[in-house]
């Protein structure tokens, strides 16, 4: 419940810590099988377990619910190991990070709506604790895209205080006991809205630095397509001014020959007209 898919704390196939306890082998390469995702199957399969416990023999025989409450205290833990275990070994699989959540989600779930449904518990309480979770997840895929919220003290102390509360519902405490587990739950609710309002802000926050960035981003790439079309213009200009030299000479030269082949035959045009002078002279004598 803290926010972070606990199966889904880190990457895939990296070995484990030094000194760590569990064989290699167990956690050695994020498999399906891993030990945190084994862990979160099971305590989504305590669901329906702590349910039928918990209503059995009409829900208020505190033998069976004492049961109840083990399976409970029994998934709220395994969610602290799981999330440990994925951290510790850098363990993380597609299966992990949808089930880990909802894991967290329906036993929480589950306890409240029965719970209520039994007459133990306000049903406001539930709404306003079901409402959050919810609104808090349809938030983090709103802002996925932009950024990752992490899970806040705030969050795991309002998790730790709702799953005191509640096991302390779900046993059947009278006196001084009842009264107490009450205002645990108070303190739970409240730290529930005040977690809420604040998970609000940092989405919001994120987001519009997150839109602020891509907004940069987009100007800085407009601006650099621009210095290379400006860059790839000016090359052209003058790449086409340095061919203009050479074929400009070439027209040049080429105008110079056919001047000089207009000469030579210019020349020998008045050396013929010389020449049939002389005779006609030379034929006249």
């Amino acid at each position: 419940m803290t926010g972070v898919p606990a199966s889904a704390a880190g990457g895939s196939g990296a070995k484990p810590v030094r000194g760590g306890k569990l064989g290699t082998a167990a956690v050695n390469q994020a498999s399906l099988w891993n030990i945190a995702n084994i862990l979160t199957m099971v305590r989504l399969l305590l669901v329906p377990g702590f349910v039928l416990l918990l209503f059995h023999n009409g829900g208020y025989d505190p033998a069976w619910r004492s049961f109840a409450w083990a399976a409970f205290a029994i998934a709220m833990i395994t969610d602290l190991f799981d999330g440990h275990l994925a951290r510790t070994y850098n363990l993380v699989t597609d299966f992990g990070k949808i089930a880990d959540p909802i894991a967290d989600k329906a036993i929480m779930g589950a306890a409240l709506v029965s719970l209520s449904i039994l007459g133990d518990l306000p049903w406001w309480i539930t709404g306003v604790i079901i409402a959050r979770e919810l609104g808090i997840t349809l938030m983090r895929f709103w802002v996925i895209r932009h950024a990752v919220i992490p899970a806040s003290r705030g969050g795991k102390l309002k998790t730790l205080a709702q799953g005191t509360a509640v096991g302390m519902y779900v046993l059947a405490l009278t006196g001084p006991l009842a009264t107490l587990r009450f205002w645990v739950m108070m303190v739970a609710v409240v730290l529930t809205v005040v977690t809420g309002l604040d998970y609000v802000r940092q989405a919001v926050v994120l987001r519009r630095k997150s839109l602020a960035a891509e907004r940069a981003a987009a100007v800085e790439r407009a601006a650099e397509a621009t210095e290379e079309a400006l860059r790839a213009a000016a090359g052209t200009t003058v790449g086409a001014g340095a061919a203009s030299g050479p074929v400009a000479g070439s027209v040049a030269g080429a105008t110079d020959v056919r001047g000089g082949v207009t000469d030579v035959r210019g020349a020998g045009a008045d050396a013929s007209g010389t020449a049939e002078a002389r005779d006609a002279a030379e034929a006249e004598r």
